[in-house]
């Protein structure tokens, strides 16, 4: 791909930096140039970015000014450069059905500057960032650093460095080119960009367009300014225009308009000839000279009067005021225009694009084409495919595609019978800057990724057939032919959430635009565009690891993982699970046999993943990928368990945390179906006359439920304190974001249920345990706590330290139950702080618990009042396989080339980790 943006650069550079620098930035735009394929960013909202530098002007962004960052690639840059920013992010979808998988090779993708502190060049050795310019060259897929001098030594295939065991290759990913967002792709959303542009970044109307730093200068230094310069606002075409948008230059009020004109093409980053262009101003027909003063009058005579304007080309020699008449204190408004020296034809470069991976005979990037008045786009193409070697191909199976780079990648197919010239023509006339950043590509009609597009819909009702969900999306909109699915795919009833599956991109477009704002009962619908993985594609000793993140848990740093991830990992392979949750992802990783799964959330997080792999793993290749975890919640009880910490800080590294996972211990974990049937007793009498009247066979409904247990389960006080918690969170969520205000609450309603409510008083008279069998005799108590992992309440260890009586080692993995009970809020304030531990009553793989009356209850931290009933627990024949984190005896120091190892023999930590005892069987 040549971008453009790059090379108009240069000559404003080399005007400001120094040689070398200037030679380093050509260096780079060669290197820009061998890319194939154009990618859009993905721009954060605006922000403030502390020792970090543009990388379109190369200048510092100050603290005080705000600037964009991609989220994928950490590209940056001022607001006011946004508009001409290189469209060069990852390309993390290139599947390529042409090519074996032996041949495919994966090149790093080169960033300039802004590299993390104390990166050491992986050739020289040496340091190769730098605080004070834009510096060094790191590779957005593997990390590795290096000179700009340097890099050009090293190898040019990149291996993912230390994550390439669980990174999922771009060659085996694929999604089709469609006319959406990057964001959307990528399955988030931002503020939406301005379409309007400045030279401070901010955008006006009328007369008061712009406000740039030249107003912001005291009322002293701008008289004195006023004097002395002229400002003007330069417009690169009728679109511009229109829009209101423009960009303001200064200029001495002596100079001649060449020097404008020179300014000009430096702030549109137009690296060409002055010659090539001129500076107009522009008048009404008919209308005597000066009529049109003000850019409200600009815009009343194009939006809306029918007389066509009348450029006047200015003089070059003579000054802008001398030739532009407006009112005093009014700023002049020009165009810049393209002039063309040959009006009947003009030369395009057509660029290969999928074509160099099709034909081994196609080797350029790009060919050269003369262009006329009677050319048609077929005319192009035909001879596009002669210059590049294929002679033999027919031009009717190809199509030319216009791609424009502004602020996102967008391309459209041109009709066989368009005149080219008059579309380059039409299109300079509009926007200078828009025409260029378009470029024209080749490709096949037919689309070589296969017909299959996914789009995962959520947020319907549960539970309905396939014929009702048809009506349901019906109705929304897609009935028509240009919006309609081509099949189902699958249907996740329980979830209320579907995938329909498309063959055309245009299709699947116009009805992804038609559902993202439909609502049904009152739910704003879900839609999801997922990619597809083609699993024959991925490396034998490539394990992929999916990421899902709950950027609800822990405050903002669920959000700060995401991104982390996005930028270290394929970005197709992390899921924010408050779109759609974790079915997306499991999804898109159904037909891979081996996968590892990464949960960034707490307990509550970790059983929602678990859940959601029950219903559909069953349908999948890999029924039962290991998991790890990155606590984020409260408590995090089995993320204590597998050695994955308390919680996470945010002091480690998120590389760490991945290359832990890449290290860790398969182990098992059992689950446990906790069963409730409450009795079976019809009080209602109104329903008892109901079902008399309506001949009801059967006054009584089934009101059994079904949990799956993965930790421990609670009944009395631990459950009431849990309850209360729970429903304070649900009255204010905002106030609970943070996991040591969340304790602190916790904490004043235990001290109020001591001394305020004796709810679960003489629990034991109002409940019976029966264990494999034998009913248990209960001594006084509040709670009753049953464990599957040694870890309650925060990290707290209720059975206690062993010791010598009939209860054997406990295990989260030998099918035994540990009953435990507590005598109250004191009691387990105790425990939590390590002076006594709980009263051991049992240990057991099957219980039932009779509820004499309706007490509260937990399964898991997710609180309820139950009805008087019987509970029975019983193994489940659902398995977990965890990630265990193993034990390290060197703590890493995050050095930057540490990520990256050219060797497959390198060690991650030097140590071979040694078998643990307590990890159970693999």
């Amino acid at each position: 791909m040549f971008v453009y943006d790059i090379r108009s650069l240069q000559l404003h550079c080399s005007r400001t930096l120094p040689e070398e620098c200037g030679q380093r930035l050509f260096e780079y735009s060669d290197a820009v140039d061998k890319g194939t394929n154009p990618v859009a960013h993905c721009w954060s909202e605006p922000g403030h970015f502390k020792r970090k530098f543009c990388n379109l002007c190369r200048k510092r962004i100050e603290e005080s000014v705000s600037a964009y960052r991609c989220e994928i690639c950490e590209y940056y840059v001022h607001l006011e450069c946004h508009d001409f920013v290189v469209s060069d992010c990852k390309e993390c979808a290139t599947f390529n059905p042409y090519k074996d998988k032996a041949a495919v090779k994966q090149y790093h993708h080169w960033r300039e500057g802004n590299l993390p502190a104390n990166s050491k060049c992986l050739g020289c050795k040496k340091t190769c960032w730098s605080s004070e310019c834009l510096a060094g060259m790191r590779c957005e897929w593997c990390g590795v650093t290096a000179h700009s001098h340097c890099y050009r030594q090293l190898p040019e295939e990149c291996s993912f460095g230390c994550l390439r065991e669980i990174m999922l290759p771009p060659c085996s990913l694929t999604i089709p080119r469609m006319h959406l967002s990057q964001e959307s792709i990528y399955r988030f959303q931002k503020r939406p960009i301005s379409d309007e542009f400045s030279s401070s970044g901010d955008s006006k109307g009328g007369d008061e367009l712009l406000t740039d730093a030249y107003d912001r200068k005291s009322p002293n230094d701008k008289e004195k300014r006023e004097r002395d310069e002229e400002v003007v606002r330069i417009f690169d075409g009728n679109a511009s225009l229109k829009r209101k948008c423009c960009r303001v230059v200064t200029v001495p009020k002596s100079a001649p308009v060449q020097v404008l004109l020179e300014a000009a093409l430096r702030t549109f980053h137009i690296a060409e000839e002055p010659n090539n262009y001129y500076v107009a101003d522009m008048l009404e027909k008919g209308s005597s000279e000066g009529e049109i003063q003000t850019l409200k009058d600009y815009t009343e005579f194009s939006g809306s009067r029918s007389g066509e304007p009348i450029e006047r080309e200015l003089e070059v020699s003579q000054t802008v005021r001398s030739q532009t008449k407006v009112r005093d204190g009014k700023r002049p408004c020009v165009f810049l225009r393209y002039r063309d020296p040959e009006p009947e034809k003009c030369f395009i470069k057509i660029y290969a694009g999928a074509l160099l991976n099709i034909s081994s005979r196609v080797t350029a990037q790009y060919k050269i084409m003369c262009v006329g008045k009677t050319t048609t786009v077929l005319d192009v193409i035909a001879q596009a495919l002669k210059e590049f070697g294929l002679e033999t191909a027919d031009p009717v199976k190809f199509a030319l595609v216009e791609v424009l780079l502004d602020k996102g990648v967008t391309e459209g197919e041109l009709k066989s019978d368009e005149k080219l010239l008059e579309a380059v023509h039409l299109s300079r006339k509009e926007s200078l800057r828009q025409y260029r950043m378009t470029r024209y590509y080749l490709k096949l009609k037919s689309d070589p990724h296969g017909p299959h597009i996914a789009m995962y819909i959520g947020n319907l009702p549960t539970g309905l057939n396939q014929r009702q969900y048809e009506k349901i999306l019906n109705d929304i909109g897609l009935n028509r032919a240009d919006t309609k699915w081509s099949s189902f795919d699958v249907i996740y009833y329980e979830y209320g959430s579907l995938v329909l599956l498309y063959k055309d991109p245009d299709t699947a477009t116009r009805a992804y635009n038609v559902l993202r704002d439909a609502v049904f009962d009152d739910k704003q619908l879900l839609v999801l565009l997922l990619p597809n993985i083609q699993p024959q594609t991925v490396p034998s000793n490539v394990t992929p690891l999916l990421v899902l993140v709950n950027v609800k848990s822990g405050g903002q740093q669920g959000m700060d993982l995401i991104r982390s991830f996005r930028k270290l990992l394929n970005p197709h392979q992390v899921f924010d699970l408050m779109n759609g949750g974790p079915l997306p992802g499991l999804y898109v990783f159904r037909n891979l046999p081996f996968f590892k799964i990464l949960v960034s959330g707490g307990d509550g997080t970790v059983g929602w993943a678990l859940s959601c792999l029950d219903n559909v793993g069953q349908d999948a290749q890999c029924q039962s990928p290991p998991m790890a975890v990155v606590p984020l919640g409260t408590g995090n009880d089995l993320a204590r368990v597998l050695r994955w910490g308390s919680g996470y800080t945010g002091t480690e590294e998120p590389i760490n945390l991945l290359r832990d996972v890449i290290e860790a211990e398969e182990i098992k974990l059992d689950r446990w179906t906790v069963i409730f049937h409450p009795n079976e007793k019809e009080t209602d009498d109104t329903k008892i006359s109901l079902a008399h009247d309506t001949n009801a066979a059967n006054t009584n409904e089934d009101q059994t439920s079904i949990f799956v247990m993965n930790n421990y389960f609670g009944i009395g006080i631990d459950a009431d304190l849990c309850y209360d918690f729970h429903m304070a969170r649900e009255e204010n969520p905002d106030k609970f974001n943070s996991r040591l205000r969340n304790k602190g609450v916790y904490i004043k309603m235990g001290l109020r249920k001591m001394v305020n409510r004796r709810s679960c008083k003489d629990l034991h008279k109002w409940i019976k345990v029966e264990a494999d069998g034998k009913l248990i005799e209960l001594p006084p108590l509040e709670g009753i706590i049953i464990l599957n992992i040694l870890s309650w309440g925060s990290g707290a260890n209720p059975w206690g330290p062993e010791k010598d009586d009939q209860f054997a080692k406990p295990t989260h993995y030998d099918g035994m139950l540990e009953v435990v009970g507590v005598t109250g809020v004191v009691h387990m304030g105790q425990i939590q702080s390590g002076l006594r531990s709980a009263i051991r009553i049992a240990q057991a793989g099957h219980l039932r618990i009779h509820l004499l009356t309706d007490l509260p209850v937990q399964v898991d931290g997710e609180p309820w009042i139950q009805s008087a009933g019987q509970v029975v627990v019983l193994r489940s024949a659902l398995k977990a396989t965890m990630l265990k984190k193993t034990k390290t005896k060197i703590k890493r120091r995050n050095t930057e080339p540490s990520i990256y190892f050219p060797n497959d023999a390198v060690q991650f930590s030097g140590i071979a980790p040694q078998p643990d005892p307590e990890s159970g069987p693999a």
